[in-house]
C-alpha cells in the first residue's frame, strides 16, 4: 500500500542521493498512539532476522548517538539498551526506514545471542502444516545472561 503521508510519497520518486534532515524524518516517522514504531534487529553481515522490538523517539535517538541498540520495553515502561542486562549488546551498522515510515531495521552486529532464551534469534519456532516446531536450541544458557 502506498504511503498518504507526502513526506515519504515524494521520496517514492526521488533520485538516489536524496537526503532530507534527520529531524524532519523522525518527524515524519509513523509512530504508534502509544508513541511507538516496530524495529527489527537483523544481524547486517549475515542477513539472519535477530528479533522484533519496540522504538519511541527517544529510544531511536539514543541508538543513533549511541551506535548501540536501545528499545522501550513494554513491560517495564522503560528504555532498554539491548545487552545491558546479558551482555548480548547490538552495535548499530546501519538503519532503515520503510518505504511508509511505519518500520524500522536495525542492521546489528549482535554480539551473543539476541533471544532471551538464549537462542541467536527470537524466531525460532516454524509453524509448518498443522503443527509448529522449534527448530533452533539455545546456544547459551538463558539462566547465566541475566544477573
Amino acid at each position: 500500500m502506498a504511503s498518504n503521508n507526502p513526506f515519504w510519497k515524494e521520496l517514492e520518486n526521488a533520485p538516489l542521493g536524496t537526503e532530507k534532515s534527520l529531524s524532519e524524518a523522525l518527524d515524519q516517522l509513523a509512530f504508534n498512539d502509544q508513541g511507538l514504531i516496530t524495529a527489527i534487529a537483523q544481524q547486517a553481515d549475515s542477513g539472519e532476522v535477530l528479533m522484533l522490538a519496540w522504538m519511541n523517539r527517544e529510544s531511536l535517538e539514543i541508538t543513533l548517538q549511541e551506535g548501540r541498540a536501545c528499545y522501550w520495553s513494554r513491560s517495564r515502561q522503560q528504555l532498554w539498551r539491548k545487552g545491558e542486562s546479558s551482555g548480548q549488546v547490538q552495535w548499530l551498522k546501519g538503519l532503515r526506514v520503510d518505504c511508509d515510515g511505519d518500520a524500522l531495521l536495525l542492521l546489528v552486529d549482535q554480539q551473543g545471542p539476541a533471544c532471551h532464551t538464549g537462542r541467536r534469534s527470537c524466531f525460532y519456532f516454524d509453524l509448518n502444516g498443522e503443527r509448529l516446531e522449534v527448530v533452533a536450541e539455545p546456544v547459551v544458557d538463558p539462566n547465566t545472561l541475566y544477573k
